[in-house]
């Protein structure tokens, strides 16, 4: 049998109680990780980790409000106190908002940008000295294809989401040279508890609309999503950062 691809590796995975997040560290867990999983839906992220715990695989979780630094800190802990040091860190959590710029509220910009933009600065700020001391590490920033394409509406969504790539790009250039990679993923419409949220808010017939643009016409599923955050943080990447991944069933292409 081959090596698993993570074996000896930690990771850190925020949003990881259900949907993509979940998906991420079953992966990398099966793939030889010992993974935290952080979320603030304890409830569900503890029935998960000890479902995973089950299969054989090393995990522990922690709440984690990825816009809270003690948090943060706290992830970290839970990572090198038990097994030593972090190798991976997915920034996967993440909410939904659609007002466009005049609709936006300042609570609900500000809301948006904790949590999907200074969020993954926190996480990245928070991980990157021990990589860094380390000399190795991959960090990979869920952003979406919002951040790379204007839509109609969903305004703060996709500031957000368009300042994850960039803060990605900044942060492997910064760090490149000490040995950590930083890259982001650019899903497109994933069928996850979020997108039936986004259904609710949106309506079927918008995400419809977005499924029918696509080369591919399909829901993405949230494994469709963590077979590229296994190859970003894998060392099948060992040559990748900076880099933008698209896995959006060909929505960007058209």
């Amino acid at each position: 049998m081959a090596e698993e691809r993570m074996t000896g590796k930690v990771a850190i995975v925020s949003g990881a109680a259900r949907g993509q997040g979940a998906s991420h560290a079953e992966l990398l867990s099966r793939e030889g990780a010992s993974v935290v999983l952080g979320d603030i839906l304890d409830a569900e992220g503890e029935a998960f980790a000890s479902k995973l715990a089950g299969d054989g695989a090393e995990v522990e979780y922690v709440h984690l409000d990825v816009t809270s630094p003690d948090d943060w800190a706290g992830a970290l802990k839970a990572a090198t106190s038990k097994w030593g040091r972090v190798d991976a860190l997915v920034n996967n959590a993440g909410i939904g908002s659609y007002p466009g710029a005049v609709d936006c509220s300042d609570e609900e910009w500000s809301r948006v940008i904790a949590v999907n933009q200074t969020g993954v600065f926190l996480g990245m700020r928070t991980v990157l000295p021990a990589m860094i001391e380390q000399k190795s590490g991959s960090i990979v920033n869920i952003s979406s294809t919002f951040g790379l394409n204007g839509a109609e509406d969903a305004f703060a969504y996709q500031a957000a989401k368009g300042a994850v790539i960039s803060m990605s790009k900044a942060a492997a250039v910064s760090y490149g040279t000490a040995g950590v990679r930083v890259n982001a993923i650019c899903p497109g419409v994933v069928d996850t508890p979020m997108l039936k949220t986004d259904i609710e808010e949106m309506g079927a017939e918008g995400i419809d609309g977005l499924v029918e643009m696509q080369a591919i016409k399909r829901y993405g599923t949230p494994e469709d999503i963590s077979k590229a955050v296994l190859y970003l943080v894998s060392e099948d990447s060992s040559f990748v950062t900076g880099a933008v991944l698209v896995v959006d069933g060909g929505y960007s292409a058209l």
